[in-house]
C-alpha cells in the first residue's frame, strides 16, 4: 500500500456543476455517488452488472491530441469514481427536468409511449442523447444501435425506437404505395364503409418541441485547461481500503507496475469491477493509465496497424471502419471478421468502456476478439520498466495462459498490432449466443486459412474456440494435420473429427449444452468451409467451383434491422365532445416524469434520520435441518445495528404455509434464515457473509416434476373438468396421437427489483410502509400477522412500482413482514432493497409445466377425444400454486370445442424457491400443450397447423368444457382478419418456395388463435372501490385500490374521472394507492385493474354529480368552479366513496363446472421466423396481431400492453431459460445469465390491430388487455417448429417430434439433426452428473 498522508483532489462535472471530492473512496462508484451523494436519483439500480442500461450516464471527456471532445454511454454501477477525473458527467436530471426544460429526447420519449413502468426510462433517454449529442440526425440503424445495451421488460421496444427515430431525416412510414401512403391503410372510400373508421397515429408529432443541437450545454473550459496542463503529475486518491493512482506518462505507468506488479490495471472496470463485486476479489491498488498518450496511439504501415491498448472497442471499430473503406478488401478480412463481432459485443455502453488491451489481457474463455486476432496472427507489443519491449504472440499459448507465453506482473500492454491479411488468406469470425446481441457467445470461433498461391492447397490454417474450455483453445493439432490438403470434402469431413478428438469438452462442463456446443464447434467450421469455398470461388471462378446455390444462406449471420411496424385501433367518434378523453391515445400521466427521472420509486425516496439497510442470508441447502446459527461475527462487524432471525418475530412466522425465516429446517435454496441490519447496505452485505450456518440434509430433496411424481409430493387436490365420454371417444376415432411437452419457468426480470422502507412508529405500534406492489391488501396481513398487531396498525403506501408482471402480488408481503419484523426489534427505520441475485434466487418466478396428452381424431383433423394431465412445479410453499393450477384447467381447452374433453391437473411440491403469479397466470404454458398437440394431428393428417385450428375452433355460441357460455363471434373475426391482413397463405408459399432452395436456413410461419379469461373464478377478488374528494378550486383528487405498475392504470382512471365529471382531464389528480384511503382492495391482477377500479371510480363520480345536479340545474350556464363552490356553501358533500360489488364469478370444482370468467379476450398472431439449422439461431420477421380491444379506452396503452407482453411472451417461448443445477442451485441470476429480449429480438415488421367489438359487462365496454398478448408469442415458437419441421422432413427425419419450450438456440440446432449432430461423442448419462437439469 503507498505511503500517503493524504488524498489528491479528485475533480469532474456532473451536470455542468464541478464537484471537488476531497477523500474519494476507490470503492465508491459513480451509481452509489450519484443517487447517495448527489441525491440525482434519475439514474437507476437494476442489475449492477452493466447488462441492463438502467443506470446509463453520458460521459464526456476532452482529448488535448485531437482537441476535440467526445461523449460516450457508460454505465454507471461499472464506473469507480476515482476514474472520472477531468471528466464531465451528463445525468438524466442534466438533460432536462420538468421543473426547468423538458428536453426533446425526454418528451418524444414520453409522447410516442415509449414508457410503461419507467423505470429503464432515464437510461433510454441517456442512450438516446448521446447519440444525437454525436449525431444530431441519426440513422434508424444507429438508435437501434445505440440502444442495444438497455433493456426494457415493459415496451416490447417499438415505440422506443420510435421516439428515436423521430430525429431522422428518414421517414417512418413505409412507402409501399408509393405516394408515402402506408400499405396497411385500406383506401378512403373503404374506411367509411366500416362500421367504425381505424386511426393508426398514436401521437402527433406536431406537438413536438423541435430539436437544436446548438442548445446543448457546453463541456467544462476548466476540464479543457486541466487535458492540456503541461504541467500534469500523478494522482492518488487514498481510500479507507485501497489506493487509486493515475499515471500521465509512460515512464510513470511502467514505475508503478514494477512497484505493484499485482495491481490490477483499470482503464473500463468492465473486467475488475464485476471480479470485485461477484467474486470478492480485492486489490488494495489500482493503477487507472487513461490518459497515457502512448496507449492511445493508433499507427499504419505497409504490414497492418497498430492499435493503442487503450482504446476502447468502439474507437477500435471506429478505426476498423476508417481502415476497411480506405485499404482494399483483400488486406482488411480480419479488420471485416473484428468489425462483426464488434456490433454485436455486449451493448454500446460496455463498448464504450471496455479496452482493447484490457479485452486482451483479461483473456475471458468467451471473448468474441481474441479467436479472432489471433487467427488474424496479431501480436501484442509489451513493455516494462526495464526497457524489455517485446512482442508477444496472440496465438494459442498465450490465450491458453501457459505460464511460458503469458505477460510477466509488472508487464503492461502497449498496443496490438493486427497485420493485414494476404491476398490467399481468408479470416473469419463466428459466434452464436442465447440473443444476437449482448450475450455472451455459446461457442464462438476465429479462423483462418491461408493457401498455397493460386490454388487451393492448405499452406497455413488456424482455429481458435471460445467458450468450449475454462480458456480460449487452439485447435493446433488439428490443424497441423491439415496443412497441405485440398480444401474440399474429404478435408472437410477429417477436419471435423480431428477437432472434436483434439476439443474434448467434458460432459459435466460448466455451463451445460456439452452435446450442443460439441455441435456448434463443427457447425461453425462447416460455416468457414463454406465461406472460404465461396471466397476461392470469387477469387477464380474457372478453377475453383462455387459453394451449392442451396448452401449460400448459410454463409451470413441474421442481419440487425431497424424494426417497424403499423398499429391499428379504432377512431374515437367525431360527435364525442372535444374535453372527453375516454377511447383517445393518451400519454401515460407519469410518462414526462419516467423520461426525466422525477418519477419517485421506492429507493429514490430521502434517507430517514437513523435509518438502516438490511441484507439477507438465504440457504444454500435445498432441503436439510439447521445444524446450528452463528451471528456473533456479523454482529462485531463495521456498522452492525442488529441480526434478526426467526426469534425474533413477535407474531406468526408461518402464515398461510409461507414462512418468514427459516427456523430448524431449509426447504429450498434462497430461503431466508436471517437478515442483517447495518448503517449501509454495504456493511450489511459484509456482515452477511460472516455468518456461520451448519446443515444436516435430509433426503428426499425433491426438484424436479419427475421426482415430485415419484415421491407423490403435492400442494393440492388434483383439479379436473370433463364433458362427454372420453374412453368410449378413443374408441370410435381414426387416429390416437399421444405425447408430452415440457414447459420450463419464467423469470419475472422486472426492472425494479423488490424494494420496502419499513417505518416504525412512535405511538400504538404503528408501522408505515412504501414499497412496490400489486397487493397492498397483503401486505398488511403478513404484517399484522408477524408484528401480532390490528391491520388497522400497518399503512402501506404504493406510489408506483418499476415493473412487476405478478412478481408482486405475493411476494412483497412476505418481504415486507420480514422487514418489518427488522425495524420492529430495532425501533429503526428499515431500507429493504433485493441486489438482482437475490431477487431472482429468492422470489422464483413462472411454475414450469409438464404436459401429457392423448389425442383422438379423424383423418380429417376433427378432434373427438382428448385426454390431458397437466403437473407445475409449485416450489416448497403454497404461495399461488393452486390456483394456477385452476386456472391450467379451466384454460386448457383455448379456443377449440372437443366435444369429449377431460383436463386433470395438480400442483408439484418440490425444493425449490416458491413459483408464483405471471402475466397470463398459467394460460401461457398450458396452451402451448394444446397447440402442440393441434400440431401433432395436422402432422399426422397432412394437414397445416392451421387448418386443423380452424376445423375445431368454436363456431357459434357455445358452452365451454367447464359449462360456461359464450359467443366466439370476436374470436372469429380476429382470426379471420389475421389469416387475410397478414397475407399468411400467400407467405406461406413463399416460404415453401425459399425453403426449396435453401438447405440450411429454413423458414416458419405460424397462425395461433387465443381465448384468454380476465379476473378470477372468486367473485370476492373482484370487487373494488375508490375515493374521489373534490377541493374548492375545482380540482379533484382522486385515488382506489388499484396498482400502477405501468400499465397506465392510473391513466385511464383519470379519464374515467374525467369522463363522468365532465371536467378536462388536467384537473384529476392522482397520489398513490393506500391502505389508508382505500382498504381491503384486490390484487391488481388478472387484467381487471382497469374493469373493477373503473367501476368503483365512475360510482364515485356518479354519486357526486347526483350530488351537484340541483346546483347545475339552478346555474346551467355556470363554470365547475362556480358549481363547487355553491355547493360547499349550500354543505354538500365534495367527498364521495364509489365501490363496485365485482363480478360475480363462481367455479364448483366438485361439479366440475361454473361461470369462472366474466368475459374473454380474443386474439390471433401470425408470426414469421427464420431458423439457421446449422446453429439453431433464429430471426423474427414478421409479427401481426389482432386482439379484440371491444372499446379501448386508451388505444396508446393497450397497444403498448399487447406488444409489450407479446415480447415478454417471446421471450418466455425462445431465449429466456433458467438453469438448475441437480441440488436446486439456480444459477441463472442476472442480464448476464438470463437473456430476455433485446431490441435485436422484437419483430423487424411489427403490426398491431385492436379489433372492435362490444362488451356491455366493463366499464364504457372496454375489455382488459394486460396479460393477453402473452400467449401470443407462442406463434414464434409454433412458427420455428414449423420452420424446424421443413428441414426434417428434408433430412427424412420424423415431423413429429416434442420442441419443448423455450426453444432456445440448443433446443432448435439440435432438433435438425443431420451430418453433425451424428458426428458429435455422446456420454452414457449414468456416468455422470450433469451441470444443469430442466425442472419441469
Amino acid at each position: 500500500m503507498p505511503s500517503v498522508s493524504e488524498s489528491d483532489e479528485l475533480i469532474f462535472f456532473v451536470n455542468g456543476k464541478k464537484v471537488i471530492e476531497k477523500n474519494p473512496d476507490p470503492e465508491k462508484n459513480l451509481l452509489f455517488y450519484t443517487r447517495k451523494v448527489l441525491n440525482l436519483t434519475g439514474t437507476k439500480y437494476s442489475c449492477g452488472t452493466g447488462g441492463c442500461g438502467a443506470c446509463t450516464v453520458m460521459v464526456s471527456r476532452y482529448n488535448p491530441k485531437t482537441r476535440k471532445i467526445h461523449h460516450y454511454p457508460a454505465t454507471a454501477c461499472l464506473v469507480p469514481i476515482c476514474w472520472l477525473h477531468g471528466a464531465a458527467i451528463t445525468t438524466v436530471e442534466g438533460v432536462g427536468s420538468i421543473k426547468k426544460r423538458v428536453h426533446p429526447v425526454q418528451e418524444r420519449l414520453a409522447k410516442c409511449h415509449g414508457t410503461q413502468c419507467g423505470f429503464c426510462s432515464p437510461g433510454m433517454v441517456m442512450s438516446i442523447y448521446t447519440l444525437l449529442r454525436n449525431h444530431p440526425e441519426p440513422t434508424p440503424d444507429q438508435i437501434t444501435e445505440a440502444l442495444g445495451g438497455n433493456l426494457c421488460r415493459c415496451t416490447g421496444y417499438r415505440p422506443i425506437v420510435e421516439s428515436g427515430k423521430t430525429f431522422s431525416q428518414k421517414s417512418t412510414v413505409c412507402q409501399m404505395k408509393g405516394s408515402g401512403k402506408c400499405c396497411m391503410d385500406p383506401d378512403e372510400k373503404c374506411l367509411e364503409s366500416r362500421e367504425k373508421k381505424m386511426c393508426t397515429k398514436l401521437y402527433n408529432e406536431d406537438e413536438f418541441q423541435p430539436f437544436d443541437p446548438s442548445q446543448e450545454p457546453i463541456f467544462p473550459p476548466e476540464l479543457i485547461r486541466m487535458a492540456e496542463d503541461p504541467n500534469k503529475r500523478r494522482l492518488t486518491f487514498q481510500g479507507k481500503r485501497t489506493t487509486w493512482i493515475i499515471p500521465v506518462t509512460l515512464n510513470d505507468l511502467l514505475e508503478l507496475k514494477a512497484s505493484y506488479p499485482e495491481a490490477p490495471l483499470v482503464m473500463g472496470n468492465t473486467t475488475v469491477g464485476p471480479g470485485i463485486k461477484f467474486n470478492d476479489e480485492f486489490y488494495p491498488v489500482f493503477i487507472s493509465p487513461l490518459g497515457v498518450p502512448e496507449l492511445n496511439l493508433m499507427d499504419t504501415t505497409n504490414n497492418g496497424v497498430t492499435i493503442g491498448a487503450g482504446y476502447s472497442l468502439a474507437q477500435l471499430k471506429d478505426t476498423l471502419d476508417f481502415l476497411v473503406s480506405e485499404q482494399p478488401k483483400e488486406k482488411t478480412k480480419t479488420f471485416h471478421a473484428l468489425q462483426k463481432h464488434l456490433r454485436t459485443l455486449a451493448g454500446p455502453q460496455i463498448r464504450n468502456m471496455a479496452t482493447l488491451g484490457g479485452h486482451t489481457a483479461s483473456r475471458p474463455n468467451f471473448s468474441d476478439l481474441n479467436p479472432i486476432l489471433a487467427a488474424g496472427n496479431a501480436t501484442i507489443n509489451v513493455v516494462s520498466r526495464e526497457g524489455k519491449d517485446r512482442q508477444l504472440p496472440l496465438n494459442g499459448p498465450f490465450l491458453e495462459k501457459l505460464p511460458e507465453a503469458d505477460l510477466k506482473p509488472e508487464e503492461v500492454i502497449l498496443s496490438i498490432f493486427i497485420p493485414y491479411t494476404a491476398q490467399w488468406q481468408f479470416v473469419s469470425g463466428l459466434r452464436l449466443a442465447q440473443r444476437q446481441e449482448n450475450a455472451f457467445a455459446i461457442v464462438n470461433a476465429g479462423m483462418s486459412v491461408e493457401f498455397e498461391e493460386g490454388t487451393n492447397t492448405i499452406k497455413d490454417l488456424k482455429m481458435f474456440f471460445g467458450s468450449v474450455a475454462p480458456t480460449v483453445v487452439s485447435a493446433s493439432q488439428t490443424c497441423k494435420q491439415l496443412i497441405g490438403r485440398q480444401w474440399d470434402d474429404q478435408m472437410l469431413s477429417d477436419a471435423c473429427q480431428l477437432v472434436l478428438q483434439e476439443i474434448r469438452i467434458p460432459p459435466d462442463a460448466e455451463g451445460g449444452m456439452v452435446e450442443y456446443r460439441r455441435t456448434l464447434i463443427i457447425s461453425l467450421l462447416f460455416k468457414f468451409y463454406l465461406k472460404v469455398q465461396r471466397w476461392l470461388n470469387e477469387m477464380d471462378p474457372q478453377k475453383f467451383p462455387d459453394i451449392p446455390g442451396k448452401f449460400v444462406s448459410a454463409l451470413d449471420d441474421f442481419p440487425i434491422e431497424t424494426p417497424q411496424g403499423i398499429q391499428m385501433f379504432q377512431c374515437v367518434d367525431p360527435k364525442q365532445p372535444q374535453k372527453d378523453p375516454v377511447g383517445h391515445p393518451i400519454m401515460h400521466q407519469s410518462g414526462i416524469k419516467h423520461a426525466t427521472g422525477e418519477a419517485i420509486f421506492i429507493d429514490d425516496m430521502p434517507p430517514i434520520d437513523q435509518e438502516l439497510c438490511l441484507a439477507v442470508v438465504t440457504s444454500t441447502r435445498a432441503h436439510a435441518k439447521i445444524t446450528s446459527l452463528d451471528v456473533s461475527e456479523a454482529l462485531a462487524c463495521p456498522g452492525v445495528v442488529d441480526v434478526i432471525t426467526a426469534e425474533d418475530v413477535p407474531g406468526e412466522n408461518d402464515h398461510n404455509g409461507e414462512i418468514l425465516y427459516a427456523q430448524s429446517e431449509v426447504i429450498c435454496v434462497g430461503q431466508i434464515i436471517c437478515t442483517v441490519a447495518a448503517d449501509t447496505y454495504i456493511h450489511a452485505k459484509e456482515a452477511a457473509k460472516r455468518v456461520k450456518i451448519a446443515y444436516d440434509d435430509i433426503e428426499p430433496t425433491i426438484i424436479t416434476i419427475e421426482e415430485a411424481l415419484e415421491h407423490n409430493s403435492f400442494l393440492s387436490p388434483e383439479k379436473k373438468i370433463e364433458q362427454g365420454n372420453v374412453d368410449y371417444a378413443f374408441k370410435h376415432v381414426d387416429q390416437i396421437v399421444e405425447g408430452e411437452i415440457h414447459v420450463e419457468g419464467q423469470e419475472h426480470f422486472y426492472m425494479e427489483t423488490q424494494t420496502i422502507l419499513a417505518i416504525p412508529q412512535t405511538e400504538d405500534k404503528e408501522m408505515v410502509l412504501h414499497l412496490g406492489t400489486q397487493f397492498p391488501t397483503h401486505v398488511q396481513e403478513f404484517v399484522s400477522a408477524a408484528l401480532n398487531v390490528p391491520r388497522s396498525r400497518i399503512a402501506c403506501h404504493m406510489k408506483r412500482a418499476g415493473g412487476a408482471f405478478g412478481g408482486k402480488v405475493t411476494k412483497p408481503a412476505l418481504l415486507g413482514a420480514v422487514c418489518a419484523v427488522a425495524a420492529n426489534k430495532t425501533g429503526r427505520p428499515i431500507r429493504f432493497i433485493l441486489e438482482r441475485s437475490d431477487d431472482m434466487l429468492i422470489t422464483a418466478g413462472r411454475h414450469p409445466l409438464l404436459g401429457k396428452y392423448k389425442i383422438g381424431f379423424m383423418n380429417n383433423g376433427e378432434i373427438r377425444a382428448a385426454d390431458v394431465e397437466y403437473y407445475t412445479n409449485g416450489g416448497c410453499t403454497p404461495d399461488e400454486s393452486e390456483l394456477v393450477i385452476e386456472f391450467v384447467v379451466l384454460k386448457s381447452e383455448n379456443t377449440y370445442h372437443i366435444p369429449n374433453f377431460r383436463c386433470r391437473g395438480r400442483a408439484c411440491k418440490t425444493n425449490l424457491p416458491s413459483n408464483t403469479a405471471f402475466r397470463g397466470f398459467g394460460f401461457p404454458q398450458a396452451t402451448v400443450v394444446v397447440e402442440a398437440y393441434i400440431a401433432a394431428v395436422a402432422s399426422k393428417c397432412n394437414l397445416l397447423p392451421e387448418e386443423v385450428r380452424e376445423i375445431n375452433m368454436y363456431k357459434k355460441t357455445s358452452k365451454t368444457a367447464y359449462k360456461q357460455t359464450f359467443n366466439p363471434e370476436p374470436l372469429r373475426r380476429c382470426w379471420k382478419e389475421c389469416l387475410e391482413k397478414s397475407s399468411f397463405f400467400a407467405r406461406k408459399k413463399a416460404a415453401e418456395e425459399f425453403n426449396g432452395n435453401n438447405y440450411w436456413k429454413k423458414r416458419g410461419l405460424a397462425v395461433v388463435p387465443m381465448k384468454f379469461s380476465v379476473a378470477v373464478p372468486i367473485a370476492f377478488y373482484n370487487q373494488a372501490a375508490a375515493l374521489v374528494h373534490i377541493f374548492l378550486d375545482g380540482s379533484v383528487l382522486l385515488t382506489h385500490g388499484g396498482c400502477e405498475l405501468g400499465q397506465g392504470l392510473h391513466t385511464k382512471m383519470i379519464q374515467v374521472a374525467s369522463r363522468e365529471l365532465n371536467v378536462p382531464k388536467s384537473y384529476v389528480h392522482f397520489s398513490e394507492t393506500s391502505t389508508t384511503t382505500v382498504p381491503n382492495s384486490a390484487f391488481t391482477a388478472g387484467s381487471m385493474g382497469a374493469d373493477i377500479n373503473g367501476k368503483a371510480v365512475q360510482n364515485a363520480c356518479q354519486i357526486l354529480m347526483d350530488r351537484l345536479r340541483p346546483i347545475i340545474r339552478k346555474n346551467p350556464k355556470g363554470k365547475w368552479e362556480e358549481w363547487i363552490k355553491m355547493a360547499f356553501e349550500e354543505s354538500i358533500s365534495l367527498s364521495a366513496t364509489g365501490y363496485f360489488k365485482g363480478y360475480q364469478t363462481n367455479m364448483d370444482w366438485k361439479k366440475e363446472e361454473g361461470d369462472p370468467y366474466p368475459y374473454y379476450v380474443y386474439g390471433a398472431a401470425c408470426s414469421e421466423v427464420e431458423v439457421d439449422c446449422l446453429t439453431g439461431a433464429h430471426k423474427l420477421l414478421r409479427t401481426d396481431i389482432f386482439v379484440d380491444a371491444a372499446f379501448s379506452i386508451n388505444p396508446a396503452l393497450d397497444i403498448g400492453q399487447v406488444e409489450g407482453a407479446f415480447i415478454q411472451g417471446m421471450g418466455f417461448y425462445t431465449t429466456e431459460e433458467l438453469k438448475y443445477s441437480p441440488k436446486g442451485v439456480l444459477y441463472s441470476r442476472g442480464p448476464e445469465d438470463y437473456k430476455i429480449p433485446t431490441i435485436t429480438e422484437i419483430p423487424e415488421e411489427f403490426y398491431v390491430t385492436l379489433v372492435h367489438s362490444r362488451n356491455p359487462i366493463a366499464i364504457y365496454s372496454s375489455k382488459g388487455l394486460g396479460e393477453a398478448g402473452m400467449f401470443l408469442g407462442s406463434s414464434v415458437l409454433f412458427a420455428i417448429y414449423d420452420a424446424v419441421t421443413t428441414a426434417r422432413k428434408e433430412r427424412g427425419l420424423s415431423d413429429i417430434f416434442p420442441l419443448n419450450s423455450p426453444a432456445t438456440p440448443e433446443v432448435i440446432r439440435m432438433a435438425c439433426t443431420d451430418q453433425f449432430t451424428e458426428m458429435i461423442p455422446r456420454d452414457d448419462p449414468s456416468t455422470f452428473t450433469p451441470w444443469s437439469i430442466h425442472v419441469s
